[in-house]
């Protein structure tokens, strides 16, 4: 008996002298400094979700969120221009003019056809633009940390008087209200604002405005910023930072055709279930084709039963003048139909089929040629200025085409599907609290692996994707 009591103990020892040592993780700065960080970008960088800047949104911001990791390594506080409420506040281009707007919500909404459904609704119908006004451009007590502005390009963050309010009432405006809520002085830039704040560590997402003005109007009510002016403003916006001591990252511009405004209405969107509807088509664009085939170009127009190409405008197309009422053609595999379509004129006024759909609505091939151009140039100069001035660098380009396909973390499968695939907010455009709360975590591991620092990611099941009615 007192050998097995023994041979117990023995047991109990070598099991004690076999446990693993855990090696707690215990978050730190590295070689980076936390303790004042701002943030300096456009919409993604402010919050901005559903078609509008929102109180929660905000508190949502990928910013806000990196902001609470790094108070785990020693980092300060961090202050937002924070909106009045939920209802939120966004412009949308009407063919009356810019009109303020309330956030999207998912609501139920009767088409032309009378059928019910769920669907992207403003929260408030025709809100009152006075008083919508009045809010977004109400003063906000600083100073604050994030310097996100919706609309911003990458020359804005160094425009003075972008925040003066008199800029706001002129025939053309030169002022961004966003920016007039928390600008410190009529002629002060965000750029100017943000290093007064003596920052010792900084993240910079600019650029995307540059090119997606361009692209959510279809090719037709912006232009680009050339890659070259581009290079010059974020040179003198880095320099700028670089300058006060402070390290920082710096994120590059997706590819437009990686998220769902750009990928959610398909070429071939038009289906035709009919023979006798198939074939009035064909015999209406019958004359179209002869003519096509009598000035040697390749465009013809064929309807089949089934799914087919919708019919477009192209003013591109190489037709003499006397033919400009002819230029319409079925759309390619290689072309897009923007999110901003209005489905019921798809639906019951014939668009894409007896009506083309019309530019401000289309990406042709050479415009997205146009699009990827400048992208591809961005990043080139920003993957150059980030190794230059030995900035962490985010990828957020590969990461949200890696989107496309789906990735899965913490449980959450995340996909660039509209809607249901949990990244994206109702506006097709701009990220939800899951897909900002991913974008941090692609700021922590740069982060990380350039200042040898030990940030937590964040855990996505934490924030919300769209929220069901």
């Amino acid at each position: 008996m007192k050998y097995r009591y023994i041979l117990f103990l023995v047991i109990i020892g070598l099991l004690y002298s076999c446990k693993p040592e855990l090696d707690e993780f215990s978050p730190s700065q590295g070689s980076a400094d936390f303790s004042t960080y701002v943030a300096l970008g456009n919409s993604l960088t402010a919050g901005y979700a559903d078609g509008a800047l929102y109180l929660s949104g905000q508190e949502n911001s990928y910013p806000n969120i990196l902001a609470k990791q790094f108070q785990k390594a020693g980092g300060g506080s961090f202050s937002l221009p924070l909106m009045p409420n939920e209802d939120g506040i966004g412009i949308s281009i009407t063919p009356q003019g810019m009109a303020l707007t309330t956030k999207l919500i998912l609501g139920f909404k009767t088409d032309c056809l009378d059928k019910t459904s769920l669907a992207p609704i403003q929260l408030v119908e025709n809100p009152d633009q006075l008083e919508l006004f009045g809010q977004l451009t109400a003063p906000v007590a600083g100073p604050v940390n994030n310097f996100g502005v919706y609309g911003a390009k990458s020359v804005h963050l160094l425009a003075p008087g972008y925040g003066d309010p008199a800029g706001l009432v002129t025939p053309i405006p030169t002022a961004n209200p966003y920016y007039v809520r928390f600008a410190s002085s009529a002629i002060s830039t965000i750029l100017g604002d943000a290093i007064s704040t003596l920052p010792t560590f900084f993240t910079l997402w600019i650029g995307n405005n540059d090119v997606l003005g361009y692209a959510l109007s279809g090719g037709i009510g912006d232009t680009i910023t050339t890659p070259f002016w581009f290079g010059a403003y974020m040179k003198t916006i880095i320099e700028t930072l670089n300058a006060t001591g402070a390290k920082g990252a710096v994120a590059n511009i997706p590819s437009v055709t990686s998220i769902p405004f750009f990928n959610t209405i398909p070429y071939n969107a038009l289906e035709l279930k009919v023979q006798a509807q198939v074939d009035a088509l064909n015999g209406a664009y019958a004359p179209y084709n002869q003519l096509m085939e009598l000035n040697g170009l390749p465009y013809r127009i064929n309807f089949n039963l089934g799914y087919n190409p919708m019919v477009i405008f192209d003013n591109g197309m190489p037709l003499p003048p006397e033919y400009a009422q002819y230029k319409f053609r079925q759309i390619t595999t290689n072309e897009i139909i923007l999110l901003s379509t209005p489905q019921d004129s798809i639906k019951c006024a014939g668009w894409g089929s007896q009506v083309p759909i019309g530019d401000q609505y289309i990406l042709t091939e050479s415009e997205i040629l146009e699009i990827n151009n400048a992208i591809n140039g961005y990043n080139e100069t920003i993957k150059g200025l980030a190794t230059q001035y030995n900035l962490a660098l985010v990828d957020a380009n590969s990461a949200l085409i890696t989107l496309q396909g789906g990735i899965v973390s913490d449980g959450i499968t995340l996909t660039s599907t509209y809607i249901t695939g949990n990244a994206f907010s109702l506006d097709g455009v701009h990220l939800t609290p899951i897909g900002n709360a991913y974008i941090a975590n692609l700021f922590v591991a740069a982060i990380n692996s350039k200042y040898s620092a030990k940030l937590p990611t964040v855990s996505l099941t934490n924030y919300q994707s769209v929220i069901l009615p």
